[in-house]
């Protein structure tokens, strides 16, 4: 099958990129590579170095020429798109507009987003499910709800699903040590101490290998299309650091926090479809321990997204 990943060079686009070749796929990814390329050449890849806002100045007809899309590239989180809103927005909803648009015209039978399991914002109810209304607090989560709702007025036109992810964990050659597990075990081996703001907050989480797995699951069988979320372990930010200190065997500094927000994510819907998640948080830990101590983590910007994203400049429009 021919495929087109945009967001390829990502911290999960690289890990499905390298998934879907092992599977004998052929692909085109589509990525700025603002934060490196970290995939190795393959006859089967072609790597088209631009941004999703530019696609009409592309070669729609070669870059297109694939049955089914996996929409990753996106500005990732809060503080990230708090850098610059108009290029979140740009970006997001219409680089998304501009991307499904482009493969209907030419004949693009399945559309598959990674949007956000923070749609949904702050919520009472113990399990959030997709019937729920969503109710965004920030520019990110806002833009995630619009694009899904633009992507699903194409919805007679091309088959399309919308991924909710919770937080992802876990190695990946394009490593990020800004997200809740692998910042926390990043604290523990270099700084040798674990700070953790509150603490009560509760946060579903996805290890990177089940989160491809599920973008394979779509791409294997017809499955009823719309919103499904993907996340299968709530935890409280305590409890991750708990597990992360008595593995490396550091202490836990905590502070008050600003940001008292917990949510769960029900992904029974998605289970109902047959998938089975085959990871947890705990081998995410032991993943990033063992990268570490074989070398292969090289701290820098670039597994920051703010950092590497005002080291680019990108906060100046």
């Amino acid at each position: 099958m021919k495929l087109l990943v945009t967001g390829g060079c990502g911290y999960v686009g690289t890990q499905l990129v390298n998934e879907l070749l092992l599977n004998d796929h052929s692909v085109v990814v589509l990525d700025t590579m603002w934060f490196g390329n970290y995939l190795k050449r393959n006859e089967k890849l072609r790597i088209v170095k631009s941004d999703i806002r530019d696609i009409n100045d592309l070669d729609s007809e070669e870059l297109f020429d694939v049955d089914v899309i996996f929409h990753l590239a996106n500005i990732a989180n809060d503080p990230s798109s708090e850098i610059d809103p108009k290029l979140t927005w740009e970006v997001n909803v219409l680089g998304s507009k501009l991307l499904i648009e482009t493969g209907i015209l030419n004949g693009v039978k399945r559309f598959i987003y990674a949007s956000s399991g923070s749609v949904y914002g702050v919520k009472e109810e113990e399990n959030v499910t997709e019937d729920l209304d969503l109710d965004p607090i920030s520019d990110y989560n806002k833009t995630k709800m619009v694009s899904e709702r633009v992507l699903m007025s194409y919805k007679d036109d091309i088959e399309v699903y919308l991924l909710r992810p919770a937080t992802v964990c876990g190695y990946s050659p394009r490593m990020r040590l800004d997200l809740t597990v692998n910042l926390l075990t990043r604290q523990a081996i270099e700084d040798g101490v674990i700070t953790v703001f509150g603490g009560d907050q509760v946060r579903p989480n996805v290890h990177i290998n089940d989160m491809v797995s599920v973008y394979l699951h779509f791409l294997s069988d017809d499955f009823e299309t719309g919103v499904y979320n993907v996340g299968f372990e709530n935890m409280s930010i305590s409890q991750i650091a708990s597990i992360v200190s008595e593995r490396v065997g550091v202490n836990i500094r905590v502070t008050e926090s600003n940001d008292p927000r917990s949510y769960r994510l029900n992904s029974d819907k998605l289970l109902s479809t047959g998938f089975t998640p085959n990871h947890s948080v705990n081998d995410a830990i032991e993943e990033i321990i063992m990268a570490y101590k074989k070398n292969i983590i090289q701290t820098s910007d670039n597994n920051y997204n703010v950092k590497k994203m005002l080291q680019l400049g990108l906060n100046n429009g």
